[in-house]
């Protein structure tokens, strides 16, 4: 008997170290050497997985914008319900690790008691007497199957994806912050550009009116001008509420109050910077929501072990140890007492199919979370893919948005030049003038769009490392 003591332990050590889950590997998804959309002037770099974020948006060279990120990290209520909800998912792994040790409770009581003369031990003599009682007990499961273990690997792949939750919650606030901004500006750009129209279209009111008074022009001239001047002021009008909404949205983002939060009218307008792009590799490294899914598959592996081991044994150990006296010497080796147990085993053997199905329900999730990250790595290198290509043609079109621009100026100045010498009638200035202040408006309208683009697509790379 005494040689089988330790094999019985090399056993149960064995046995220890069992783990019902699968072996993890990430799921694979091919990723190209290179994005094919990247615009001239970008560049390629390969940032560490590990590096910290770079404060990407003063590259933006803009002071408000950069205060105004500064301010998300405290205030946001967004920000601080993503950081709770990980508080919360460290809680319950340390809560899963806690099971890999024994429970231990202690107590006492004390008590009087008065027997029965006629009860069967008493041999017909009442009898009071104290009852005085401290001591511990413990419990104790081995995780002999692993079902312990798998829960808290379970439980850290989802505080890691909770980590990776509260990143790409920092880096939607940080982008959203700046996207709203920029449109703003672009709204603050094409108020000025209007204050200029209603000025201009002032003063070819008042030409064709005092030309109408001499009776050089025409009542229709003078209708035409009054309606463009009444159309361009109502558009200027409009911009207010327009640019208020996202003045309000700003103000929730930073979690300040909308009524008492102001930002003053700025028609300067950011160059649009060239961030480096990385590689599509480093994408699946950065990406929060990347790495959040790809805790999520690890997780899932894990929870397969856990309900693979419902169909073993669950083993546990027990003992109790203390001291009870109906006298004064409580802590005395007589009044001692202690026992070692209950060790026990249980094992469901009927269930009806509860436990295959709660394994076939675990490699399910599994499955599930592993196609979830397969979208979410496609989705990723679609958003990048879209965002260069964007960028790129965008450069182009506001190249030949300015050249549109400059010729509609031209011909505008000359309509209205032709006009004062009598060459033309009105109709020339005014559509001479709307296709101006479209071309202007356009122009204004895509450095908006390079502007954010460039901001979605920081947001696309999942934010840029340190150098």
């Amino acid at each position: 008997m005494q040689s089988s003591k330790p094999a019985l332990v090399a056993a149960l050590l064995a046995l220890s170290g069992c783990s019902l889950a699968p072996d993890y590997h990430r799921p694979r998804v091919a990723a190209a050497a290179t994005y094919k959309e990247v615009p001239t002037g970008w560049s390629v770099a390969t940032p560490a997985a590990d590096a910290p974020p770079a404060a990407w948006w003063q590259a933006f060279d803009d002071p408000v914008l950069s205060d105004l990120e500064s301010r998300i990290e405290k205030g946001s209520p967004s920000l601080a319900a993503a950081v709770a909800r990980y508080d919360e998912a460290i809680g319950q792994l340390h809560e899963a690790r806690s099971d890999l040790f024994p429970t231990i409770g202690v107590g006492g009581s004390a008590e009087r008691d008065r027997s029965s003369a006629h009860s069967p031990t008493s041999r017909g003599i009442s009898a009071t007497y104290n009852d005085y009682q401290v001591g511990a007990s413990m419990t104790w499961e081995l995780d002999l199957f692993g079902r312990i273990r798998n829960s808290i690997k379970a439980g850290r792949g989802e505080a890691q994806a909770s980590a990776a939750d509260v990143a790409g919650a920092r880096l939607a606030l940080q982008t959203s912050l700046a996207t709203a901004y920029f449109q703003m500006r672009g709204l603050d750009a094409r108020e000025g550009l209007l204050r200029q129209t209603v000025e201009a279209y002032q003063r070819a009111y008042e030409l064709t009116d005092l030309r109408h008074s001499g009776g050089i022009a025409s009542g229709l001239d003078t209708s035409r001008a009054r309606a463009q001047l009444a159309s361009a002021k109502a558009e200027l009008a409009s911009l207010p509420s327009q640019r208020a909404a996202f003045e309000h949205a700003i103000a929730v983002l930073v979690g300040e109050n909308p009524s008492i939060f102001a930002l003053p009218a700025d028609a300067r307008q950011s160059a649009p910077p060239a961030f480096p792009t990385g590689t599509p590799s480093t994408l699946l490294q950065r990406r929060p929501d990347v790495d959040a899914a790809e805790r999520r598959v690890y997780a899932a592996n894990a929870r397969i072990g856990v309900a693979r081991a419902a169909f073993f044994p669950a083993i546990s150990l027990g003992g109790a140890g203390g001291f009870e006296t109906v006298g004064p010497s409580l802590f005395s080796t007589a009044s001692s007492f202690w026992a070692l147990g209950p060790a026990a085993a249980a094992l469901t053997v009927f269930d009806g199919g509860k436990r295959a199905a709660q394994v076939r329900v675990a490699r399910a999730e599994f499955n599930e979370a592993s196609a979830t990250y397969k979208q979410t790595v496609l989705t990723a290198f679609k958003e990048v893919e879209d965002d260069l290509a964007s960028g790129r043609d965008l450069v182009t079109q506001e190249r030949d948005q300015r050249d549109a621009m400059q010729a509609s100026e031209t011909t505008r100045d000359l309509a209205l030049t032709r006009y004062r010498d009598g060459a033309s009638d009105y109709l020339d200035v005014v559509t001479a003038q709307t296709a101006a202040l479209d071309a202007e408006r356009a122009l204004l309208d895509l450095h908006t769009r390079q502007l954010t683009t460039a901001v979605d697509t920081v947001r696309a790379l999942g934010g840029l490392a340190q150098p």
